[in-house]
């Protein structure tokens, strides 16, 4: 029997906000994450990027001391959105053993790996901190929460590039469903804006180079748009069966109908230009959940804002919907978030939940002239999100050719 899965509780640290609720209401209101990086190593450096999406409230600000020095920074954006969230849920009260960790990071500690690196090279390996292996290792963010709740049901990392959020979520569907939990914490978790990951997505032509105005640099769809902007942060969500959130009482934001994960096996950094593999994982999170083409009624969709990416999930789309398309509402939010990699998933999940609860469709920013290549309903102002039993999807593809899509239903 298949049972209904819920979000419960929310929970984020992003480049627009410190909590989830303030990051929604700051991209309700059209702001941007992005600007100009104060570090002395851009200019050392000479990086041909000099701004990013940073999280605009630093962990250290709401971390205790001994966890910002025993945790990478990944583990510090997931350690805060698994809190948040959780006690959005209301803290349930549940034994550990039906507990469990679904999350997920593209790149992990890169952040602990290359300052031991440094610190090697310059002092020595006495001097290389015991912890570092711990504290690089890509599953550590998921450990953080997992052993931060006392989660003994399985904490599983995923590690799939840009789809790796998703896919975590998917996987908590799939850990409810078969009732190895009662309650999943799922999320991910990405803060690789240091100089290596900078400089290597530059010199492969995916950063946008609008460096005199950071603001304005994420245009998904735009035809002006020359690249993504580095994001960083984490968001959880709380997902548990139907059955045990209304037994406790809880508040339900929306239902998680399932999801589908497939992959391109067409080149290691380029999407498949007929999108092919993302319709199908498109179509099977619909209609695996039951649901008809013409109840979705929005798409967050991953749109980078990159020439080619833009350009072949809306094939991808085209592919799914025909004709059906022109009343779907599409919203971009990484204009606003910038892009965070392994987390990007995570805060479009919460945002397209919160887009169903509250029955309002975020705006995509920096949109002033739109490809006609792209003829989308793209929502450029905060709009509407009429009817009764509406079905929305959130789409993630990562390099290696992942692509993952998680379906949401109204509650």
């Amino acid at each position: 029997m298949t049972k209904k899965i819920v979000i419960t509780g929310i929970g984020a640290t992003s480049p627009l906000g410190g909590t989830a609720r303030d990051s929604w209401n700051a991209l309700l209101a059209g702001e941007s994450g992005a600007r100009a990086l104060e570090h002395d190593w851009v200019a050392d450096l000479a990086l041909p990027v000099t701004f990013a999406a940073t999280a605009k409230v630093p962990t250290a600000e709401v971390l205790e001391r001994h966890e910002t020095k025993r945790l990478d920074p990944s583990s510090q954006f997931a350690l805060i959105a698994g809190r948040e969230a959780w006690a959005d849920a209301g803290a349930p009260e549940i034994a550990p053993e039906r507990l469990a960790v679904d999350w997920s990071t593209g790149i992990g500690g890169v952040w602990t790996l290359l300052d031991a690196w440094d610190t090697l090279r310059e002092r020595g390996p006495r001097r290389v901190l015991p912890m570092t292996v711990p504290m690089l290792m890509p599953n550590g963010p998921g450990a953080a929460i997992g052993m931060d709740l006392h989660a003994r049901a399985g904490i599983t990392t995923v590690v799939s590039a840009c789809a790796s959020s998703t896919e975590a979520l998917v996987n908590a569907y799939d850990h409810l469903q078969r009732g190895l939990a009662d309650v999943v914490i799922a999320g991910g978790s990405e803060a690789a804006i240091h100089p290596l990951p900078i400089a290597s997505f530059a010199a492969m032509q995916a950063l946008s180079r609008r460096n005199d105005d950071p603001s304005i640099a994420s245009r998904p769809y735009d035809v002006g748009r020359d690249g993504f902007v580095l994001g960083e942060g984490a968001a959880a969500l709380v997902v548990e069966t139907e059955e045990h959130a209304k037994a406790r009482g809880a508040r339900i934001y929306a239902e998680l109908l399932g999801g589908s994960v497939t992959s391109d096996a067409y080149h290691i950094t380029a999407p498949d230009p007929e999108g092919s593999a993302a319709a199908r994982a498109m179509i099977a999170a619909i209609e695996g959940a039951g649901a008809r083409l013409s109840d979705v009624r929005h798409v967050n969709a991953h749109a980078t804002s990159t020439p080619v990416g833009d350009i072949a999930e809306y094939h991808a789309l085209q592919r799914v919907f025909g004709d059906l398309l022109d009343g779907i509402a599409v919203t971009a939010t990484k204009a606003s978030t910038g892009h965070l990699l392994g987390g990007a998933g995570a805060i479009e999940a919460m945002f397209t939940v919160l887009a169903l609860h509250e029955r309002v469709i975020p705006p995509t920013i920096n949109l002033t002239e739109q490809d006609p290549e792209i003829p989308l309903d793209v929502v450029t102002s905060p709009r509407a999100l009429e009817g009764d039993d509406v079905v929305a999807i959130s789409n993630s593809f990562g390099f290696g050719g992942h692509n993952a899509v998680a379906a949401f239903r109204s509650a």
